[in-house]
């Protein structure tokens, strides 16, 4: 997911731009098109997408997410839960990412991966792919990257220094208001015209551009929604009366809840670095989006467990959209190595997490 699954995975919209002084314009940056023919002619052979990766690692993810669960929710002591938790809510976070890869594959490649990971993951943790297909894909629009238009955009950077915090606390939250979202609002919203219309526009999408507005489905992609969608309210109602009946212990549920908003942190935390978040509205060349975006490659290791399944090379990935997660990893050897040093290629990658939020902080702090 990009931020974001990109990405991000809240229903929360992030803080409001805050009101600008004059800053000095930016320099329009123009394509390299040494970059980009070199990017897409050394990896012509790594299209293809591996089902058994993808299917190996989607599984061992759930079993190891839900497994862990189970361990958090019966074992006694405050340390074995606290460790069995992390470790949950880790491989769910790994699991969940996989919604960003079915955004951008073409089914018939992987046949029956998205119903599985719907099974999986995206149903169980009220996160279902329509959130996220139809609304990625604007995010990789030329026109439309760093703009208004952008639902997975907010010049970040450019404001206040209080919205950092808030913009990551915020996702603390996410479990509730998806709870909320599929066990009250989606039934309700069957007998409101207007609350479905909003529900579909507001509430449908992993974004955080406060002004977005999705569009309704229509032909199969309503039907697979609206399937989705009532698998995921039926399993959020269950929920909620199997907690209020005594089926489910208040303290598992609380502690599914923690961990549920400890996935939504983390992955706030990787949307908060996905980017330099430094564009101010104006459309960007493919080079400058490039730069705007971050890779965190080797020797870095924890990248691979708060930037799972290929958004350690988010940067590269909006070079090659349509490059599989397990090839950007080659991709990315074979640019590096045949690219000069002065290409803007380089330019994309950070050590690790630390730079990155010390960078966007200090550009919040910068006069206006």
């Amino acid at each position: 997911m990009d931020h974001a699954m990109e990405s991000s995975l809240t229903l929360s919209r992030g803080p409001a731009p805050a009101a600008a002084a004059a800053r000095t314009p930016r320099p329009r940056i123009a394509d390299d098109k040494a970059m980009l023919r070199a990017a897409a002619e050394l990896t012509r052979d790594l299209i293809a997408p591996r089902p058994g990766i993808y299917w190996a690692d989607l599984i061992a993810s759930a079993v190891i997410g839900y497994g862990a669960l189970a361990v958090a929710v019966t074992v006694q002591g405050t340390g074995w839960v606290v460790l069995a938790a992390v470790v949950s809510a880790l491989a769910l976070y790994r699991a969940l990412s996989f919604i960003h890869e079915v955004s951008h594959m073409k089914h018939s490649a992987l046949p029956r991966f998205r119903g599985g990971w719907n099974a999986l993951v995206g149903v169980p943790m009220l996160t279902p792919s329509f959130m996220y297909e139809g609304v990625h894909n604007l995010h990789h629009a030329k026109t439309r990257y760093g703009t208004s238009e952008d639902p997975e955009y907010l010049p970040l950077a450019l404001m206040k220094p209080w919205t950092l915090p808030a913009f990551v606390v915020i996702s603390a939250l996410a479990p509730i208001g998806l709870l909320i979202r599929y066990a009250i609002l989606s039934p309700i919203s069957l007998l409101s015209p207007k609350l479905r219309t909003t529900i579909v526009e507001r509430y449908s999408a992993l974004a955080i551009n406060p002004s977005f507005r999705r569009r309704a489905p229509e032909g199969e992609a309503k039907v697979l929604w609206n399937r989705v969608e009532t698998a995921a309210s039926l399993w959020a109602i269950a929920i909620v009366v199997l907690t209020a009946t005594g089926v489910f212990s208040l303290r598992g549920v609380l502690i599914a809840l923690g961990i549920g908003s400890g996935v939504a942190v983390v992955n706030q935390v990787r949307t908060l670095v996905a980017h330099l978040w430094e564009n101010d509205g104006e459309p960007m060349s493919v080079t400058a989006q490039y730069l705007d975006s971050v890779n965190v490659p080797p020797p870095a290791l924890l990248p691979a467990l708060w930037a799972p399944v290929g958004l350690r090379y988010h940067a590269l990935h909006h070079l090659l959209p349509s490059l599989p997660y397990h090839s950007l990893g080659e991709a990315h050897r074979r640019i590096t190595a045949a690219l000069e040093q002065d290409s803007p290629y380089h330019k994309a990658s950070y050590a690790g997490l630390p730079g990155l939020v010390n960078k966007i902080v200090r550009s919040t702090f910068v006069a206006r």
